[in-house]
């Protein structure tokens, strides 16, 4: 544990990066679906125009569902009784705020990062209609155009025998693309192709169409429907950020464009003052290069419009807009404040200091620049940073869920960041999980670089060891009680295969009773829930205990007075039959069905009411066993008065 921390900041050498989210216009490529289209061309593989339809995304709300039908569905009727019924539709900003929501539906919200984005939600009806219809004005003529949408199936992925929505794209009632079967994907599919106006052609309808028919599924969500110039790819390259000097000298900006779409083309560059919010036009600039003087220090945002003749550049619905070109020009003065907690150090350049004061220094940048900067430095005390720290190990040998906890940051400088082998959470209490056993460094840090430190290991527990002992050998019918050994106690135990297994109440001292030879194996679960894995072979000799007199003296001297089988239970289940015949081979007795060892179901040595003749008698006797194996025994016994 220590008080203090070195602060090391090499000024200029990593400015802040600007990250600048392209347009979708740069260098997208979108893949042909394959599925059928009717006089549709691939989807744009250059560069788009602004979105035509200004609530293609049905806009945002923190009501759950709009309140008014906005009329853009002629063949659906609008609902605020949401789940829609079939032939139904809503705008809402999330399904899954529905109280009657269908068990088969997704519960999810529109594609987009707004929260309280809408989308639209389509019941389909059990024949085709018309869920979305626009016409569009003010276009160009002989332009080529991308007409796209976000779809989902709202069924949920897994959910079987449902129909599956069909979209058509349709151009003033003509189809021109369809989508096919939407998978039940859970996910957000993008559709879209392009279309050129025909000569003299300013105006279209657009329409979504549902074709697949209603009933069970056929139920979608609608979002971001886009219908955008397309052209060639308009690029100003490189696309990363151009970096300067402020004492540097002005740079040229190039239009780049790539594709013969426009073989007539008009430029207009423009200028973002907000980072990128709105633009402006920049005045004369319509050539395919700019200059940037400007040597202030800042970010300067530059864009183009490209169009295939100034009419259509004059008129937004024709022309596209190229990628965004940010210049950075990195200032030569700076001034800096800083402070550091007593004891630490800051480095300034390659000079460490300790102590309060103003330096000046010139340090070269991750761009070359030199740059003068100024540093006024503060030293506070050490107010002697604490945390309380909880650490517990994985629960089981080679599991991750082990876990550090941070709480009760005191005596710190605002704001707090805590550490732990690189993670950072900037917060004054944290909780690290997934953690496997080993060794890890963690560190509580201050604004001022106030700090205190650990060194966590996180112990590795002993694996879970079970044993059933060695393999046993037992005759057929036998039982065998299995006692299981474990260096941990378990909280339950799963045997296989179960329906050969009599278990107690925990199953950790099972009756087993094999019919033929098994191997049982065992899964025993702790509290924890550790787990491990054992087996036996338990070996069943086919031992058929069977035993036939080979004489008896019915003389009711109460000594083998009755002939009869005698056999081990349950290892012998049933005698099926018992036949007796004399030396003519007539048939003196007979029984079905009965259990071994009951003199008093034997042959008494009597013939059709009389005593038969000493002499010896053949039998048959057929006999089941506990495997269901039925066995013949035959041979002689001998009557003797």
């Amino acid at each position: 544990m220590t008080s203090s921390k070195m602060i090391s900041i090499s000024i200029l050498m990593n400015m802040k990066i600007h990250r600048i989210s392209l347009q979708r216009s740069l260098l997208v490529l979108f893949a042909f679906w394959g599925v059928f289209s009717l006089f549709a061309q691939p989807t744009c593989t250059g560069n788009l125009g602004a979105n035509i339809f200004d609530a293609g995304d049905f806009g945002s709300g923190t009501t759950n569902l709009i309140t008014s039908d906005p009329g853009i569905a002629p063949g659906y009727t609008y609902t605020l009784s949401p789940p829609p019924q079939d032939g139904f539709y809503t705008i809402t900003n999330n399904t899954g705020a529905w109280g009657g929501l269908y068990g088969t539906w997704l519960r999810t919200r529109d594609n987009s990062t707004d929260p309280n984005g809408y989308m639209m939600v389509v019941n389909a009806s059990y024949s085709a209609g018309i869920f979305y219809e626009q016409t569009v004005d003010g276009l160009c003529e002989n332009t080529l155009y991308e007409f796209s949408a976000d779809i989902l199936n709202l069924i949920q992925s897994g959910t079987a025998n449902h129909i599956k929505p069909n979209v058509s794209f349709l151009i003033n009632d003509e189809v021109r693309y369809s989508t096919g079967d939407i998978p039940q994907n859970n996910i957000w599919n993008t559709y879209a192709y392009t279309f050129t106006t025909e000569p003299g052609e300013t105006s279209v309808k657009l329409t979504l169409r549902n074709n697949a028919p209603g009933g069970i599924g056929n139920d979608l969500a609608l979002d971001n429907i886009s219908f955008r110039a397309c052209g060639p790819a308009a690029l100003i390259l490189p696309v990363e950020v151009a970096n300067i000097c402020e004492d540097g000298s002005p740079i040229t900006l190039n239009a780049t464009v790539q594709g013969g779409q426009f073989p007539t083309p008009a430029l207009q560059w423009q200028q973002s003052f907000d980072e990128g919010a709105t633009w402006v036009d920049m005045a004369g600039a319509n050539g395919t290069s700019i200059q940037h003087t400007q040597l202030s220090g800042g970010y300067y945002y530059y864009r183009y419009l490209l169009a295939n003749s100034p009419t259509n550049l004059a008129n937004s619905k024709c022309r596209i807009i190229s990628n965004v070109k940010v210049v950075y020009v990195q200032p030569k003065f700076h001034s800096v404040l800083d402070t550091i907690c007593e004891g630490g150090t800051f480095l300034f350049g390659d000079t460490p200091l300790m102590q309060g004061g103003v330096y000046i220094d010139t340090l070269i940048s991750s761009i070359g620049c030199d740059s003068i900067v100024t540093l006024a430095l503060t030293v506070v005390p050490d107010g002697g940073l604490t945390a309380e720290m909880v650490a517990n190990g994985p629960t089981c040998a080679g599991y991750q869920d082990g876990a550090i906890e941070i709480s009760d940051v005191r005596n710190f400088y605002p704001p707090v960041s805590i550490s732990l082998d690189g993670e950072v959470v900037m917060a004054e209490q944290a909780s690290f999980s997934n953690l496997s056993a080993g060794s890890y460094f963690l560190s509580v840090y201050d604004r001022l670089g106030c700090s205190v430190e650990y060194n966590i290991v996180l112990s590795e527990p002993d694996s879970l060891r079970i044993s059933l002992g060695p393999g046993r050998a037992i005759g057929l019918g036998d039982e065998v009680i299995l006692p299981v050994t474990s260096n941990y106690p378990l909280a339950s135990a799963e045997w296989a295969p179960p329906e050969l297994v009599i278990c107690d109440a925990d199953c950790l001292k099972p009756l087993l009773q094999p019919l033929q030879t098994t191997t049982f194996y065992l899964t025993g679960i702790t509290a924890a829930g550790c787990s491990a894995t054992d087996s036996i072979l338990i070996e069943v000799n086919e031992v058929r205990s069977v035993y036939i007199p080979n004489a008896f003296s019915p003389n009711e001297d109460g000594r083998n007075d009755r002939f009869a089988l005698y056999a081990d239970v349950p290892n012998v289940q049933e005698v099926v039959s018992m036949e007796i015949f004399n030396r003519w081979g007539a048939l003196v007795f007979e029984r079905d069905n009965f259990l071994p060892n009951d003199l008093s179901l034997g042959w008494d040595g009597t013939f059709k009411g009389k005593e038969a003749p000493d002499g010896a008698y053949a039998y048959v006797f057929r006999v089941r066993f506990l495997d269901e194996v039925e066995l013949e025994y035959t041979g002689v016994v001998h009557l003797v008065r």
